[in-house]
C-alpha cells in the first residue's frame, strides 16, 4: 500500500490509522447518489481507486482523463478498542474541490477548497467495528470561480495546462486523542534574541492542567518549561540562551542553532498535557532563522543572500498531484541541490506537508503558491482568499518557507494595471497575509504588474539577445518610474501596476528560461529548443552568465525542474531523472556568482 508515512509530520501523535488504500468509487454523472442512498451502508459502489490518488491518474487504478463533475468514495474501517471513549477526529489532506463526508450515514461535515487539510470531530458517529465512511466530492469541470491552478479544462492536456485533479488527492486519516488536546501551536522564531515564541490552543478540558515544554537539539535537553494552563489560548516565550540547560558550546550557539540551506539545524520539541499522567503528547520541531530586505538585498539570518531557485510544478507521471511515496520527495529536493539550487518556487499548487518536511530536515528554500483562479469574479476572490487562510494555518511552522505567492502573472486579476477593484484585492490579500504571517516575505503578483510588494518578481522568456545582460543591469533605472515601464522584458506588462513603483525592494528574475529538450522524443514544446545534450548545456551556461552578470537582480528562479506532460523545457524529466549530468548543471550556477553581493 502506497502512502503509509505519517502525513501531518510538525504535529506528531502515537495513535492513528492511516486510511489510504482501497476504497469503492463511483462517477455520478447523473447525480442520482442523493436518489440512490450511495451513502447508506448497504449501497455498494461500482469501481475501486487507491486513495489517495485522483481518479485521473495512472496510480488510481481507474486512469480516467475525462471530465467527471461529481465523484462518490467509500470504504468501512474498524477502530482500536483502546481508542472507545476518546474523541476520534478526522482528518483529510486535500480534496479537490468541494465535498460532503458521511460516518455511518449521517453527515459529519463539508469543505470547500482543493488543497489544504481539514478535520472533523467524529466521536459520536463512530462505533468500535464496522464503521462505514462515504465522501461526495464535487469537481465543476467549467466554473472559472474555482482556484484551479495548472488543471486543464480540456479533457488532454495543452500548452501550460495539465490534466485535472478531481477528489481526494492527499491521505486520509483518523487519530485518537483525549478530551483534553492540544488543537494546534504557531512556533515563531526571534533570531536576534534566539527566542521562540510559543503560540496554543488547546481544547476546553484543557484549562486546569499543566503543559510541559522540551526543547532538545541533537538529542540532548536544552529547555524544560512547565506552565498552568488558565485559557484555551494562551502564549509562551523561551530564550534558548538564558533558559538552556545545554552544557556544551553555549557560546558559540547563537551562530551554530541557525537554520539555513547550508547549515539545516532543527530543534526537536515535545508538548505535553498533563494532569497526575500525561492525556495528551504531541512531537514537533521548529528551525531558527530570519529573511528580511534591506539596501535591495534578501537578508537570511541578517546576513545576504542570493536565491537560486527553481520552478517546481509538484507533478508526477503516474501519480500527477499526488507523489507515488514520500522518497519522491527527498529526490527532488537532493537532486536540486546536487544542481547547485538552494530552494524553489512551488508553482500554481500548495505542495503535500512532507514535502515540506524534508525541505526543512535537508535545508531547501521554499517559496509557497496557491492555485490561482482562471477569471476575475468575486465568488472566485473569495474562494483564494478563504484558501489562503488555511494555506497559512497549516504550514505557518515550516522554516522552509520563506515567501508567499498570492497572485501569478495576473491570472485572475486580468485588469489589475488599471483597475482599482483589482488592485485593492491584490492589496488585501497583500495585508492579509502578513497580518497572519509578518516573518516571511509576500509577494504580491509576482510576473508583472505588482501592487505592495516585499520582493519585485519579473518573468522573462525572451533571452537569447544580444542587449540581455544588458536589460538586466538596466532594471533599477527603468524600475524607479511610478508608472512601471520595462514592458519588453515582461510580455508586454509593466512590471508594476499602475499607481505602484519600486521602492528599493530586491529584483528577482523568477521565471526565465524553459529551454525544451527531449532525451526521448521530438513531440513538446518548451520556450527555446536544442537536440542535445552538448547544446543544451551550452545555452543553460549563456542565459546563467547574463542573470549573474546583472548587478540588479538578487535572485532568479529558473524555468523548470522537470517536464510535465507536453512541457519538455525541464531540467529533469517527467519521471524526475535528470536529462544531463547533474554536476554540469551545478557547475554552471556556481560558475558565475560566488556570493559576492553587488551593492
Amino acid at each position: 500500500m502506497l502512502r503509509q508515512e505519517y502525513p501531518r509530520p510538525q504535529f506528531v501523535r502515537n495513535d492513528w490509522l492511516n486510511l489510504n488504500g482501497t476504497w469503492q468509487f463511483a462517477f455520478d454523472d447523473e447525480k442520482q447518489g442523493y436518489q440512490k442512498k450511495w451513502m447508506d451502508r448497504e449501497s455498494s459502489l461500482d469501481k475501486l481507486i487507491e486513495v489517495p490518488f485522483a481518479y485521473q491518474s495512472e496510480l488510481s487504478g481507474i486512469h480516467d482523463e475525462s471530465a467527471h463533475d461529481v465523484v462518490w468514495y467509500k470504504r468501512s474501517f474498524d477502530l482500536k478498542k483502546e481508542w472507545m471513549g476518546k474523541k476520534i477526529l478526522l482528518h483529510f489532506g486535500a480534496v479537490d474541490y468541494r465535498c460532503e463526508v458521511y460516518v455511518n450515514e449521517q453527515l459529519v461535515g463539508t469543505h470547500e477548497n482543493g488543497h489544504v487539510s481539514f478535520c472533523f470531530d467524529i466521536t459520536r458517529f463512530i462505533t468500535d467495528k464496522d464503521n462505514v465512511l462515504c465522501v461526495r466530492v464535487e469537481d465543476p469541470s467549467f466554473d472559472e470561480s474555482i482556484p484551479r491552478g495548472k488543471q486543464s479544462w480540456h479533457e488532454k492536456p495543452f500548452g501550460i495546462w495539465y490534466t485535472r485533479t478531481t477528489g481526494i488527492w492527499q491521505t486520509v486519516w483518523i487519530e485518537a486523542v483525549n478530551e483534553s488536546y492540544l488543537c494546534d501551536v504557531k512556533m515563531t522564531s526571534d533570531l536576534d534574541t534566539m527566542s521562540e515564541i510559543f503560540d496554543f490552543k488547546v481544547s476546553d478540558a484543557a484549562i486546569g492542567k499543566t503543559m510541559e515544554i522540551s526543547i532538545s537539539y541533537e538529542d540532548e535537553l536544552l529547555v524544560k518549561d512547565t506552565m498552568l494552563i488558565l485559557k484555551q489560548e494562551f502564549s509562551r516565550s523561551i530564550n534558548l540562551i538564558h533558559n538552556t540547560v545545554y552544557r556544551h558550546g553555549v557560546h558559540g550557539a547563537k551562530h551554530g542553532w541557525m537554520w539555513s540551506p547550508e547549515v539545516p539545524n532543527l530543534f526537536d520539541v515535545t508538548f505535553k498535557i498533563k494532569a497526575e499522567s500525561v492525556v495528551d503528547e504531541v512531537s514537533s520541531y521548529f528551525g531558527m532563522r530570519k529573511v528580511h530586505a534591506e539596501k535591495g538585498m534578501v537578508f537570511l539570518n541578517n546576513k545576504p543572500y542570493y536565491q537560486k531557485l527553481v520552478l517546481n510544478q509538484g507533478y508526477w507521471r503516474k501519480g500527477l498531484l499526488t507523489a507515488e511515496k514520500d522518497e519522491d520527495y527527498i529526490k527532488d529536493i537532493q537532486l536540486m541541490k546536487a544542481m547547485g539550487f538552494n530552494g524553489c518556487r512551488v508553482h500554481q499548487k500548495v505542495e503535500d506537508p512532507r514535502f515540506y518536511y524534508w525541505a526543512d530536515r535537508l535545508g531547501f528554500l521554499v517559496w509557497g503558491e496557491c492555485a490561482a483562479f482562471p477569471s476575475w469574479h468575486k465568488e472566485a476572490a473569495r474562494r483564494l482568499m478563504s484558501e489562503w487562510h488555511e494555506i497559512i494555518e497549516r504550514d505557518y511552522n515550516h522554516p522552509s518557507i520563506i515567501a508567499w505567492t498570492p497572485l501569478n502573472e495576473s491570472w485572475g486579476v486580468e485588469d489589475i494595471s488599471w483597475s482599482a477593484q483589482q488592485q485593492n484585492y491584490a492589496l488585501a490579500l497583500y495585508y492579509m497575509i502578513k497580518s497572519k504571517d509578518p516573518t516571511r516575505f509576500v509577494i504580491s503578483n509576482d510576473g508583472w504588474e505588482a501592487v505592495k510588494s516585499d520582493l519585485v518578481g519579473v518573468h522573462n522568456y525572451r533571452h537569447g539577445q544580444k542587449e540581455e545582460v544588458q536589460k538586466y543591469s538596466d532594471f533599477i533605472s527603468n524600475l524607479k518610474n511610478k508608472e512601471g515601464l520595462i514592458t519588453q522584458l515582461t510580455a508586454g506588462h509593466q512590471v508594476f501596476a499602475k499607481g505602484f513603483g519600486h521602492e528599493g525592494q530586491p529584483i528577482l528574475l523568477t521565471e526565465f528560461g524553459g529551454i525544451a529538450f527531449d532525451t526521448t522524443s521530438d513531440q513538446g514544446w518548451g520556450y527555446t529548443s536544442v537536440s542535445d545534450e552538448e547544446s543544451f548545456l551550452d545555452d543553460y551556461r549563456r542565459i546563467m552568465k547574463a542573470v549573474y552578470a546583472s548587478e540588479t537582480l538578487h535572485g532568479f528562479c529558473y524555468t523548470q525542474l522537470s517536464d510535465v506532460q507536453q512541457e519538455i523545457n525541464g531540467l529533469l524529466t517527467f519521471d524526475h531523472e535528470p536529462k544531463v549530468p547533474v554536476e554540469k548543471i551545478k557547475e554552471i550556477n556556481d560558475m558565475y556568482h560566488s556570493l559576492t553581493i553587488h551593492q
